[in-house]
């Protein structure tokens, strides 16, 4: 009997032409709730965040401040605030500045720390990558080795002590996406990255990345061909010992979901919603009527390599270009994109029912 979802009962399940992806009806495997909201009333998409010292972060971004879009004539501008949230019923402060405006990085906890890295701005995309404490009310920044170059719209995750980047793109008008697999071993005395070989498929930004018994997964995300956006579905485990090797295909495009992918049980994956690409060639069109991104989530069981529908998020419009992090044994989705150039400054909370 599957291990996770679920729990639950899976109505009128069929079984797809492609036997490694499961179509059910079921309830969501999640109790859902929300924090307070990003002190900020249109919000960010591209934050940071994490936990270090226990204290949730947010921190850095981009929004359009007059609450309009690039067909309005509004422009894009970058943050660098710090947001701390001490306790789930406390109130967000902010406290210090990044060194410099920065977001479409990645997050990474470690041990105590947030560690940020890589990302974009108004000048460009950066290889930066600092870690973050949070002391007596203060943050104090550490600077670590910069990425081999500058990435942003990239993902990566946290194996023991080694950071993974994959994918993203290197500056705003790129016209093919990365397919650079990098890690960092922050145990190492001397700290470097590693340029490993890349996965057995076409460069990607926007992917999800996950994590599961050592092993390393990289799903979905957009290809780009001369600057045209391809949705993609494919999926790849990596591992340190025997390499990569492609997976089971997601049953539609995730890109630009909550990343990393959450790691239910031990065997499981669960990303949450992302652009399926089905309304990305009507975005300019449909404008404020878009009808929002995907709310569905995903689950992949990294034993018998199938994927199966676990529900959706029921609260409210569902992010893209956010990250996910767990904080006090809650999956936390801060802020994002719920429509194009559309922020929301809301934090949901995923509860996982077990």
């Amino acid at each position: 009997m599957n291990k996770i979802i679920f729990l639950f009962t899976a109505l009128f399940m069929i079984i797809s032409s492609d036997e490694s992806i499961v179509k059910a009806q079921v309830v969501s495997p999640f109790k859902w709730s929300s924090l307070p909201p990003i002190p900020n009333k249109i919000g960010f998409a591209g934050s940071f965040a994490g936990v270090a010292n226990e204290a949730l972060i947010v921190a850095g971004g981009a929004n359009f401040p007059d609450g309009g879009a690039p067909w309005t004539g509004s422009v894009k501008e970058w943050t660098d605030q710090i947001f701390v949230l001490e306790k789930p019923k406390g109130e967000w402060k902010t406290v210090g500045k990044l060194p410099m405006k920065l977001g479409y990085g990645i997050s990474v906890n470690y041990k105590s720390s947030l560690i940020l890295l890589g990302g974009s701005n108004e000048k460009g995309h950066h290889a930066t990558v600092i870690m973050l404490n949070y002391e007596k009310g203060e943050i104090k920044i550490t600077n670590l080795p910069n990425l081999p170059q500058p990435i942003a719209n990239t993902c990566g995750v946290l194996v023991g002590d080694v950071i993974y980047v994959l994918g993203g793109i290197s500056a705003p008008d790129a016209k093919t996406a990365g397919a650079n697999f990098w890690a960092l071993d922050l145990a190492a005395d001397k700290k470097a990255w590693k340029v490993l070989p890349t996965w057995p498929g076409v460069g990607r930004m926007l992917s999800v990345a996950g994590t599961q018994n050592g092993s390393v997964y990289l799903f979905s995300g957009v290809a780009l061909l001369n600057g045209q956006r391809n949705y993609l579905t494919d999926a790849y485990q990596y591992s340190a010992i025997t390499g990569w090797k492609k997976i089971a295909d997601l049953p539609n495009s995730v890109a630009a979901a909550p990343t990393p992918a959450f790691a239910f049980d031990k065997t499981q994956l669960i990303i949450f919603g992302g652009d399926d690409g089905v309304e990305a060639p009507n975005a300019s069109t449909l404008r404020e009527k878009h009808p929002g991104f995907s709310k569905q989530l995903l689950s992949y069981d990294c034993v018998i390599n199938n994927w199966t529908k676990a529900g959706e998020i029921f609260t409210g419009w569902a992010p893209v270009t956010t990250t996910l992090t767990v904080w006090k044994r809650k999956v936390i989705l801060p802020g994002g994109e719920i429509k194009p150039a559309m922020r929301t400054p809301n934090v949901l909370v995923a509860k996982p029912i077990k």
